[in-house]
């Protein structure tokens, strides 16, 4: 199980600060995603527009959610398929175990999956006796270096080339201990054969969903390696995890979300695969599984309806909010404690496993508002971080000091001219003992910013209220 450690976010983004090969790692890898996001968002001039029908679609889903989650049961069953209704992590993981042991399963292959690390299948098997092998190459180092993702499409986000290269020596103990890596094709040719044997062993296929078709029973993964379609159609079982927020109502709900992910997500007009499975093996099928389970996952999410959460329920899992973020692209994905990392998670996480032990996470933000502004499907992510900053605040789980600090600031701002008394005399005191100096090196109660930074002496001319008053009046 991933163990949450969002109460120590301080403390895990400190050591990120200081971690040298993984501010390498950020420096060099969250540049690209920006890039192509970019490139691939200026080539569709219709591109706002989708995000607006996008958003339209999740919302009118949710909305519906119990109706779309019964037509999609109903076509899952018509096509072969068993649906597992799953309230708790702990329901979903009994699921997965008792199919896995019906079929007599020892090996089990996986393709990535956010709603698998949430409810800790790996460590569920592997208790009992059975082994899963991740198969994405970024899941496969990590499930190598007993990590987990840092990030929710590219799971190894943190590693560099030297990280991959030792795990794989230290790993593969039957190689050659002398091989040379020449470039990053050696790498991935030595996972792809280590591989293609578990595959070929596996008795069950695990894959997650990044949606399902109310209208056709369907699940759909996108990922951009093969792994994903051997994990679900060579072993004689596949299980299909999705928590329940994955549903659309049709094909072409399906296919214009499909248009926003890839670009959002990797800067593609659409990624290498996107596959759609649709139930067992039928007569005259090439390929496919012989039982085809769907497990369905609450987990905290229905609580989210109807709430100012809500919304939340539409992301799709692109992970733009977070290569956007300057919170993120400094600390990484591990500092945030959990699965969901970055604004997403910033708020995912509270809702799913309390603002008690994820409370830091929706302070960790400088509300720039790029998150939103990138977002498919137009989540307002800074406002509900602020949401979840109230129910801190209203709980009593914010610090005593920041709370009297906040109480004193809401003093000043009720009475305006008591506020510009205070800062025309702050201005002033400040003015006076930065003269000559340009900055200050430290300061009595403003050591949490010059511990890390100085902070600039303020320039002559009076506070922002008195310099907006000289111009209002220069203006007439």
């Amino acid at each position: 199980m991933v163990q949450i450690t969002s109460p120590a976010f301080k403390r895990n983004a400190a050591e990120a600060l200081d971690n040298a090969g993984l501010q390498k790692a950020l420096g060099k890898a969250k540049g690209a995603f920006l890039q192509r996001r970019a490139a691939a968002v200026a080539a569709l001039p219709e591109f706002e527009a989708l995000r607006d029908i996008g958003r339209d679609i999740k919302n009118h889903t949710l909305a519906n959610l119990d109706h779309y989650l019964e037509v999609y049961a109903a076509n899952v069953e018509r096509n072969g398929g068993v649906v597992h209704w799953c309230s708790t992590a702990d329901e979903a993981r009994a699921a997965v175990l008792e199919i896995c042991r019906k079929a007599g399963a020892r090996t089990v292959t996986k393709g990535k999956s956010m709603i698998s690390e949430e409810i800790g299948v790996n460590d569920h098997l592997e208790a009992h006796g059975i082994t899963p092998v991740e198969t994405d190459l970024g899941e496969y180092i990590i499930q190598l270096r007993h990590e987990h993702p840092s990030h929710i499409i590219a799971p190894a986000f943190h590693l560099n080339r030297e990280d991959w290269e030792a795990d794989f020596r230290r790993a593969h103990t039957d190689l050659d201990p002398n091989r040379v890596f020449h470039e990053r094709r050696d790498i991935l040719t030595e996972a792809r054969t280590r591989l293609r044997q578990k595959f070929l062993a596996a008795d069950v296929g695990i894959t997650g969903a990044n949606f399902l078709i109310a209208e056709t029973g369907s699940s759909v993964i996108v990922t951009n390696e093969g792994n994903g379609d051997l994990t679900q159609t060579l072993p004689r079982v596949h299980i299909a995890l999705a928590s329940i927020e994955k549903m659309v109502p049709t094909l072409e709900d399906a296919t214009s979300l499909l248009r926003l992910l890839a670009r959002s997500a990797t800067g593609q007009d659409f990624s290498v695969y996107t596959t759609f499975s649709s139930g067992v093996r039928r007569q005259g099928d090439l390929d496919g599984p012989e039982e085809y389970h769907v497990v369905l996952i609450d987990n905290g999410r229905s609580n989210m309806i109807g709430t100012e959460f809500q919304e939340m329920l539409r992301c799709i899992r692109c992970a733009a909010c977070m290569n956007h973020c300057p919170v993120y692209g400094a600390v990484g994905g591990h500092a945030y404690g959990w699965v969901y990392p970055g604004p997403m998670g910033s708020v995912l996480t509270p809702s799913l496993v309390g603002v008690d032990k994820a409370g830091h996470l929706p302070n960790a933000s400088t509300f720039c508002g790029k998150c939103e502004s990138v977002c498919p499907v137009k989540i307002p992510l800074p406002k509900l971080m602020r949401h979840w900053r109230e129910r801190e605040f209203e709980r009593h789980l914010t610090p005593a000091g920041i709370r009297s600090n906040l109480g004193i600031w809401a003093w000043f701002a009720k009475r305006p001219s008591a506020y510009r008394l205070a800062t025309r005399a702050a201005m002033g005191a400040l003015s006076l003992l930065g003269r000559g100096k340009g900055a200050f090196r430290s300061l009595p109660l403003a050591g949490g910013w010059t511990e890390g930074r100085d902070l600039p002496a303020p320039e002559p001319g009076g506070t922002f209220m008195q310099r907006y008053a000289k111009t209002r009046g220069a203006g007439r």
